[in-house]
């Protein structure tokens, strides 16, 4: 009797299969509905959605198919999706086909994430307003970031694009195709041309055949570029990964234009105004610092070598690095400290790359270009620059530099810096205050063992002059060119040489009659032996008046007053001799040097007495230091107390004065 009714255990199981027997049944059926279910049919119930969504015209045109999963994959066959009414382009995207993959649980928290579009001969309008406005966000309000679709990897095989983003002064037209190489690795390639920052743009290369345009997508991106700007070029070969955001990158590079100081507008870095470049070397973006080492090229007729880094940092951009130069053509300083450089060419002056002095003014040989300070805010720096051997220096025999440029908030220090000057040296500090306005700049300066015989190496009879020359330059001013800043300057200038031995230098140097100063300084013998020499002046607005002009030569000792306008660039300066041999005395007549810089004139004044009472009468209402210089003179001249000259030419600056031993 038991055997013809089941047991409950057996009962229990028996109902568990048949469940689970439904439930495969059922899983069966649904993927059965999911593979062979007629997506198309939902194909106008979709592009309704969309479009109601997104405020603007979508839709699929020929076929919909969809295949489910953790990731959506949708597969249309003609799609057309249009931009907002205020964009340019009509359509944002419009393809012969396009296949989405749509992350299923990204769309549970409000994200649209796409791992991979792929799209069939597209047309693409991408369009961003300076009010944040973007074409490619989806959403009704067009300036949320959040609706902004994330794709991870973009595949194209030819189409075209037109970016337009009137805020950055961009509007490019771009065509691409894959070539015929399928194994090729870069097998994408693209031309587009138009504007960028406001200048004429236009560009050619190959990519990768997959653009990686998320961070979340492993890999890197292949890139191949050769890009022109106004006159600036650029061409690149090397990695990038999330291409939308240009995210790290690793590339050899080549660099040209016509002045660094283009780049400022193109990439925010700020550089001086320079001639043509030429540069190549290795960059690695790594987030948002740009490190370009391997420097190698040529600015002008100067080579350049080293590495920088440019920290696109918040809220100021900062510039680090080190610059060498083997051989630095001074003429390429010309743009930088506001002279002409012959370096540079017509259309630079043109633009504005150049400084341009005004019309030129009888006299005046200051340079009065306006100087480049108004970008000095935008960013910071720290970069060091150093020249082995400075060549075609026409005026000052520079032979090597080397500074440390401080760049901070608006403030442009020089500190230190180190010039090479005629066999000596110019060390000291420049600092330039772009906030005030107009630029406040504070210079302080010191040579040492400056030669005679080098320091002007364009007057041939200066190459037998002997003696070295030391001197300090303490000035304030404020201007926007050089001749505006030293016009309104303040602050001390000493010139000290301790034995040697000219001719004519200065007279030939200004082009005055050497015949008359010779005559001046000594009887019938061009050469000059000098026992020491001194001139200090003080500066106030401009007009540099003499503490101290002292002169001993061997048989004169020479004292002088006056006065040099640095605003009107006048000189009226009044030499006068004490000859230390009275059966000369008679020949000596005081000298009076005038004129301008440019055009300097000497004279001697015969109708003035050169007796001891006199000078020392006139200079003690002058200068007390020059009047003690006077009154050494008893009876035949005696010569100078030179360490006593040295010590109070050096007084103005009574922190870093110049020991009379340093002048030997």
């Amino acid at each position: 009797m038991n055997s013809l009714f089941p047991t409950a255990p057996r009962l229990r199981n028996t109902w568990w299969a048949r469940v689970l027997a439904g439930v495969a049944v059922l899983l069966v059926a649904l993927v059965l509905l999911a593979v062979f279910f007629p997506w198309d049919w939902l194909r106008g119930p979709v592009n309704r959605y969309v479009s109601e969504r997104t405020g603007r015209h979508f839709e699929i045109t020929r076929q919909l198919d969809v295949k489910l999963g953790r990731t959506i994959q949708v597969m249309a066959d003609g799609i057309e999706f249009a931009n907002p009414e205020w964009a340019r382009a009509h359509y944002l995207v419009k393809a012969e086909a396009a296949e989405i993959h749509i992350g299923l649980w990204s769309l549970f928290g409000g994200r649209i994430d796409l791992p991979l579009l792929r799209l069939q001969k597209p047309e693409l309008g991408l369009q961003i307003e300076p009010d944040g406005k973007r074409t490619w966000a989806l959403g009704k309000n067009t300036a949320d970031e959040s609706s902004v679709p994330v794709i991870g990897q973009l595949l194209v095989d030819q189409g075209t694009l037109h970016y337009l983003a009137v805020g950055e002064g961009a509007d490019i037209k771009a065509e691409f195709a894959l070539v015929a190489e399928a194994s090729a690795e870069l097998p994408l390639s693209y031309k587009a041309r138009g504007k960028w920052k406001g200048e004429p743009f236009t560009a050619q290369g190959k990519t990768g055949g997959v653009l990686q345009l998320s961070a979340d997508t492993q890999g890197s991106f292949p890139l191949e570029i050769d890009a022109a700007v106004g006159r600036t070029r650029l061409k690149a070969r090397g990695s990038v990964t999330n291409l939308a955001e240009f995210g790290n990158m690793d590339a050899t590079f080549e660099l040209e234009g016509r002045s660094l100081s283009d780049l400022y507008k193109l990439l925010g870095v700020v550089l001086p105004g320079t001639p043509p470049y030429k540069l190549r070397g290795q960059l690695n973006k790594q987030g948002p610092s740009w490190a370009v080492s391997q420097i190698g090229g040529v600015l002008g007729k100067s080579d350049l070598n080293g590495a920088l880094t440019f920290t696109n940092a918040k809220p100021i951009p900062l510039l680090t690095g080190q610059i060498q130069s083997k051989l630095l053509d001074f003429e390429d300083l010309g743009p930088i400290i506001g002279l002409s450089s012959d370096n540079a060419p017509p259309a630079m002056a043109k633009a504005g790359q150049t400084p341009q002095r005004r019309p030129a003014r009888a006299g005046r040989v200051l340079p009065d270009a306006k100087l480049g300070f108004d970008k000095l805010m935008a960013m910071n720096a720290k970069v060091s620059y150093s020249a082995t051997k400075i060549l075609h220096v026409k005026a000052l025999p520079l032979d090597r530099m080397s500074v440390v440029i401080n760049l901070d908030k608006g403030l442009l220090q020089l500190d230190p810096l180190t010039l090479g000057v005629a066999g000596g040296e110019l060390t000291g500090r420049l600092a330039i205050n772009s906030a005030a306005k107009p630029a406040a700049i504070e210079a302080r300066l010191d040579g040492k063992a400056i030669q005679l015989n080098q320091l002007f190496p364009t007057i041939a009879s200066t190459k037998s002059s002997l003696g070295r020359i030391s001197g300090q330059v303490d000035l304030k001013g404020s201007g926007n060119s050089t001749a505006q800043v030293l016009a309104s300057s303040s602050g001390n200038v000493a010139f000290l040489m301790g034995a040697g031995e000219i001719s004519n230098i200065l007279l030939e140097f200004m082009g005055l009659d050497g015949g008359e100063i010779i005559k001046f300084l000594v009887r019938g013998d061009r050469n000059v032996r000098l026992r020491c020499a001194a001139a200090a002046f003080g500066v106030q607005k401009g007009l540099m008046t003499s503490k101290a002009i002292v002169l001993d030569t061997v048989d004169t000792v020479i004292v002088g007053t006056g006065q040099v306008s640095l605003a009107d660039e006048t000189l009226n300066i009044r030499l006068e001799p004490s000859p230390k041999d009275t059966s000369i005395l008679s020949l000596r007549s005081p000298l009076t040097i005038g004129g301008t810089f440019g055009a300097p004139t000497a004279f001697p004044d015969k109708g003035a007495l050169a007796g001891r009472a006199g000078i020392a009468l006139a200079l003690a209402v002058i200068n007390p230091l020059l009047a003690l210089a006077a009154t050494i003179e008893t009876g035949p001249g005696k010569d100078a107390d030179c360490r006593e000259v040295i010590r109070q030419a050096a007084a103005p600056r009574a922190a870093a004065r110049i020991p009379a031993s340093s002048v030997k």
